[in-house]
């Protein structure tokens, strides 16, 4: 399927909305984790003690970069195109700045067990473009997709994990026998809800909404039969008229319940343990290099604002069932409290 480029002024004013009317944070159910079929292992706990948090400067309250991909072509067409190398080295700056890939259901459920001093990222994938996965003759991800390149990096640095969520429409990656979606699943990959034909939900009225993600997340259970979609990328970024739906809604004997529900955005995404997130309305950044239209809300600006400012971003602790942050960052969400740890 062709990928659809967002305007520019619709992902600015995605990420302005958001900004000027945070909603309150939810609690995150146990209800809304994916089940067995659509879990993701997690890295092995270390037998070693961790360090003291402040020893390695850990702040899970702060900011967490998620990344919006979606074609790789030699020849960027728009702001939404990277080329194989602008990928990848984006990857390599992740790696080396130590950052850890998670998925969006790890990241919205707060099950982010990475090493002391590591900070999360989100890798996520629009419009099942044949550019971010295909299967080769072998089997195997097709050389130069997206996901054969993550796999590479991820082989030459070890703990960067090859996990990402990849938001689908209909006949995902040029494929029709969902033998693609399978190998997601069955190699940790989030396999997310972005409606069956990429329908604008901010056009069309509540019923049409309940519509387009049941028919979407039908999509997806037909070719992954058990599989528990848990997250939702808005097309367009267009929110709909009761923003409520995009989260949960039924239609025609079928239901949703997610975890999270992703925008265009244009700036890091707060804790899942902050007061601040809102399931309903998480941002995320465009991947892109420093210059070109709207450069200054892209990735490459943002991991350098990041970078020049390490106490903003999340920071682990390397215990998963604690929240540490120095008290200057302030307080987690008070469904939190039993768990956190100020220094």
């Amino acid at each position: 399927m062709s990928p659809r480029p967002v305007p520019a002024v619709v992902a600015l004013a995605a990420a302005l909305s958001f900004a000027c009317t945070a909603q309150p944070a939810a609690e995150l159910p146990a209800a809304e984790m994916p089940g067995p079929a659509a879990a993701v292992p997690s890295p092995a706990p270390s037998s070693s003690a961790p360090p003291d948090p402040a020893a390695v400067r850990a702040n899970e309250l702060g900011q967490v970069p998620i990344l919006m991909y979606h074609r790789l072509v030699e020849q960027p067409t728009s702001v939404y195109d990277r080329t194989p190398a602008g990928f990848r080295a984006e990857l390599e700056r992740l790696a080396g700045e130590g950052y850890v890939p998670v998925t969006t259901a790890e990241y919205a459920t707060g099950r982010i067990d990475i090493p002391a001093g590591k900070h999360p990222v989100v890798l996520t994938f629009d419009d099942g473009d044949p550019t971010q996965f295909a299967l080769g003759s072998d089997g195997q991800p097709a050389p130069g997709t997206a996901i054969a390149i993550l796999l590479d990096v991820a082989a030459r640095h070890p703990g960067f994990r090859p996990v990402a969520s990849l938001y689908v429409n209909g006949g995902p990656f040029a494929s029709s026998d969902g033998a693609a979606l399978r190998w997601l699943r069955d190699n940790g990959f989030e396999i997310g809800n972005h409606t069956l034909e990429h329908t604008n939900l901010g056009s069309v009225a509540d019923q049409q909404v309940q519509q387009a993600v049941v028919l979407g997340q039908r999509e997806i259970e037909k070719a992954v039969p058990g599989y528990r979609v848990s997250s939702l990328a808005l097309p367009f970024g267009a929110v709909p008229g009761d923003p409520a739906l995009a989260r949960r809604g039924a239609f025609d004997g079928g239901s949703y319940d997610y975890a999270c529900v992703l925008m265009v955005g244009a700036g890091p995404a707060p804790s899942p343990y902050s007061a601040e997130f809102d399931p309903v309305a998480t941002p995320r950044i465009r991947s892109q290099d420093a210059t070109g239209e709207d450069a200054r809300y892209g990735s490459t600006v943002w991991l350098d604002q990041l970078a020049a400012a390490p106490d903003q971003r999340y920071t682990s602790d390397g215990v998963p069932d604690r929240i540490s942050h120095p008290t200057s960052a302030g307080s987690p969400a008070k469904q939190f409290a039993d768990r956190a740890f100020g220094y």
